[in-house]
């Protein structure tokens, strides 16, 4: 299959999905189930073979743009690299390039994208920036290091993206297709750079790859043979005008993709649906709220497949490792997107029943005095914190806030009301998160995450959860979401450790 000679043309990132063709196929499965994930050498080939020589510049010294510099050097490119940041923050960074690569720091200069052949964009670059719009204008191809890496890497993909759920997602499908033997890379949005991963993969080599909305913004010829997307929900309006724009970015998964290929689309998700309703693509279709033909679904505690020639119980709910709402749903699409590539229930159920979850997302800390601490520093936005709060049974003692994206958090007022005894409110968004959430519960304010804790506990009863999901970013006061996650977990062990001391 060749896979640029379809694909619709890529206009501003803003103005087009991708979707100009009619097609819900979902009841031709029956003839073609599971999908042959194919892969194509012809275009990419091209394209490794073209590099050398070629200026191409990188945007942003971020991790990807690291893979991407260094991958690109090894095919013989002369590379660029540029970001905005002052060099003194980014000598860790500079110090993982191949010598021969030039960087410029503090600025995007014009005169470093002079005689731009390719300009490769990181995931925190906007693609509006001012040089990059002009050489865009020039014809110059910009895209991100997923496109890159998919045209000069071998092998099948199956892409997922969605607001919430994608890397437990991502890492589900990866297990199901390991424990079938299959020769799997995992990466892109979570874990490496898709251009490193690409380094050694052969033909049959699945690539099985979490995408941002960031990530999507920058493709043109990527075309997964299987494409998940699992829920659309306010996040990143930071970045996008509006939800409709944030919701094109997501459905640019699926904007390459022929009736030869599989879109998993979540029918619970009311932005999924209105986004899916003119794919080429075949639809295998998940729900939980209702039975579903050619795909899966969950009804009475069973999660069952209707997909032809893997129909069956998938598993009974209550085995899964994982347990929630929210992850029942990424289940779901997992076991849909590995059964529809080849894999067997037993293998879908075999992991469903291990798989223990990922850090930082509604990961059991400890327990103090019957207190349970939960670790959910990967609830940046509103989305995820009503997923997290519906999950738990029991009064919440809610840590939130961090750095805003834009989004007002007036969503969160019912839950807060009904589950939540006390908002603990940190870092720069506190103020619109009092103002939002005022009247739904008591508030109080920390400076530290030490005292967000503290607090929490203090307040809480045997039985109850102190819960960090903070639906903000974390870069106010952290690191990154891991960081955030890992120093609260550290301050609840202090916290265990003062306890003991206290009644030795």
């Amino acid at each position: 299959m060749g896979r640029a000679q379809d694909h619709c043309p890529v206009l501003d990132h803003f103005d087009h999905t991708g979707f100009d063709g009619p097609g819900d196929v979902e009841t031709s499965l029956r003839e073609r189930m599971p999908v042959d994930l194919k892969g194509s050498e012809s275009v990419r080939e091209a394209h490794r073979m073209n590099m050398s020589g070629k200026k191409v510049v990188v945007v942003g010294l971020a991790r990807s743009g690291i893979a991407a510099a260094n991958r690109l050097y090894e095919l013989g490119a002369r590379v660029f690299v540029t970001d905005s940041k002052e060099g003194s923050m980014l000598k860790q960074a500079i110090g993982q390039l191949a010598q021969g690569i030039q960087v410029e720091t503090g600025n995007h200069s014009e005169e470093t994208f002079q005689g731009a052949e390719l300009v490769v964009v990181s995931p925190g670059a906007p693609l509006n920036i001012p040089p990059v719009m002009k050489v865009r204008s020039r014809g110059v191809d910009v895209i991100s290091e997923v496109e890159l890496a998919y045209r000069i890497g071998a092998g099948r993909y199956i892409g997922i993206t969605g607001t919430n759920g994608k890397s437990t997602t991502t890492s589900l499908v990866g297990e199901m297709l390991a424990k079938a033997r299959r020769d799997v890379r995992v990466g892109g949005n979570i874990g490496m750079p898709l251009t490193t991963l690409t380094q050694g993969a052969a033909d049959q080599t699945t690539f099985v790859v979490e995408l941002s909305s960031y990530q999507l913004e920058g493709i043109e010829t990527f075309r997964p043979d299987v494409a998940i997307l699992l829920n659309i929900t306010p996040d990143h309006l930071d970045r996008y005008p509006g939800m409709e724009e944030y919701a094109r970015a997501k459905a640019r998964i699926f904007m390459n993709q022929t009736p030869e290929d599989i879109a998993v689309v979540n029918r619970d998700d009311p932005w999924v649906t209105v986004m899916t309703t003119d794919l080429r693509s075949g639809i295998v279709p998940i729900s939980l709220s209702r039975k579903v033909e050619g795909g899966v679904y969950c009804s009475g505690g069973k999660m069952i497949s209707t997909i032809p020639r893997s129909e069956g119980l998938i598993i009974e709910t209550g085995e899964m490792k994982i347990q929630g709402v929210h992850n029942i749903e990424n289940a779901a699409a997992a076991s849909a997107a590995a059964l529809v590539s080849g894999c067997d229930l037993h293998a879908v159920r075999a992991v469903l029943k291990t798989f223990p979850g990922l850090p930082h997302r509604m990961e059991f800390v400890d327990e103090i005095r019957g207190i349970r601490f939960i670790n959910d520093s990967k609830g940046t936005n509103i989305g995820a914190v009503i997923r997290s709060l519906q999950s738990l049974t029991g009064a919440i003692h809610l840590i939130a806030g961090g750095r805003g994206k834009g989004a007002g958090y007036h969503p969160l007022r019912e839950l807060i009301s009904e589950r939540v005894q006390t908002l603990i409110l940190i870092g720069e968004a506190a103020d619109d998160m009092e103002r939002d959430l005022k009247g739904t519960t008591e508030i109080r304010r920390a400076s530290t995450m030490r005292e967000a804790v503290q607090t929490g506990f203090k307040r809480a009863l045997r039985g109850e959860y102190v819960l960090l999901s903070p639906a903000c970013a974390s870069f106010d006061m952290f690191t990154d979401f891991e960081d955030r996650g890992r120093v609260f977990a550290a301050e609840v062990r202090r916290l265990k450790e003062s306890e003991v001391e206290r009644k030795g």
